[in-house]
């Protein structure tokens, strides 16, 4: 057997970006420190609105943290985050009318149903009672949130709480998404019909969703951003991820491994 190491994509160490027309999630410079430990350091992207972005790395790699520095729910050591153009430092409540975000394992109120829920979020949001109603009714459709719309949360299973996760950050019609895992929890068929879902909003949204799933990679995504211990180590299509005679499998492998990775 050949001790020659497989070539793996090229790393994405140039902080300078290629300039991206209209981008709609923008990460400059972007680190979180917890005294000495670095959960993500110096990361910078931009994504394009219509893009369907796949955000890749091992647990603990700082995936869940840069969403949340994206979103405004943390607070950056060093750097910006801008949503649809709106720096969610210093106009975070503009950014956020433009931005649905559904965390990891989101919290739910337990003792509320989806519809109570949807209708709390629609008038956090100062929806109109006319706009709440069609919203509501077109997220539960795309949601299939018909059957459990009156049932307790606490009641429900993890995909249906996924689910319910999924419609409330679908409810004011953001120009832009950040999923944390959208399918956990779901089973074949329901994560089927989320790619679906996912394949048809990202025609008209932009959508940055983090997965463990390599499949739903080639299955939703264009692009793939891949993070390993806090630093971006690769930004390009998914065909690109998949290059060099590797799979997407080995080419994971690669980078995530403990050796320094080819330039």
């Amino acid at each position: 057997m050949s001790d020659r190491s497989p070539t793996i994509p090229p790393r994405a160490t140039d902080p300078i970006l290629a300039e991206v027309a209209h981008p709609m999630i923008e990460a400059i410079g972007l680190s979180k420190f917890y005294g000495h430990f670095a959960a993500v350091r110096d990361v910078t992207f931009s994504i394009a609105k219509g893009e369907v972005v796949a955000f890749l790395g091992p647990n603990g790699a700082g995936k869940s943290t840069t969403m949340k520095l994206l979103t405004g729910y943390l607070a950056p050591s060093t750097g910006r985050t801008r949503i649809a153009g709106h720096d969610m430092s210093d106009d975070r409540l503009a950014g956020s009318a433009k931005l649905g975000y559904l965390p990891e394992n989101g919290p739910l109120y337990p003792d509320m149903t989806p519809l109570s829920l949807l209708n709390f979020f629609a008038e956090a949001r100062g929806m109109s009672g006319a706009l709440t109603r069609t919203r509501i009714d077109e997220v539960v459709e795309l949601c299939a949130l018909q059957s459990v719309i009156r049932k307790p949360i606490s009641k429900l299973s993890k995909g249906y709480r996924q689910r319910v996760g999924m419609a409330q950050a679908l409810l004011h019609e953001p120009e832009v998404l950040i999923l944390d895992e959208p399918t956990a929890g779901l089973d074949p068929n329901q994560i089927r019909e989320v790619r679906s879902t996912l394949r048809r909003l990202g025609k008209e949204k932009t959508i940055l969703l983090s997965t463990h799933i390599l499949q739903e990679v080639e299955a939703t995504a264009t692009r793939v951003l891949f993070i390993h211990e806090g630093r971006l180590v690769f930004d390009g299509p998914v065909a690109d991820f998949a290059a060099h005679g590797l799979s997407m499998d080995a080419n994971y492998e690669q980078l995530t491994a403990k050796r320094p990775l080819p330039v």
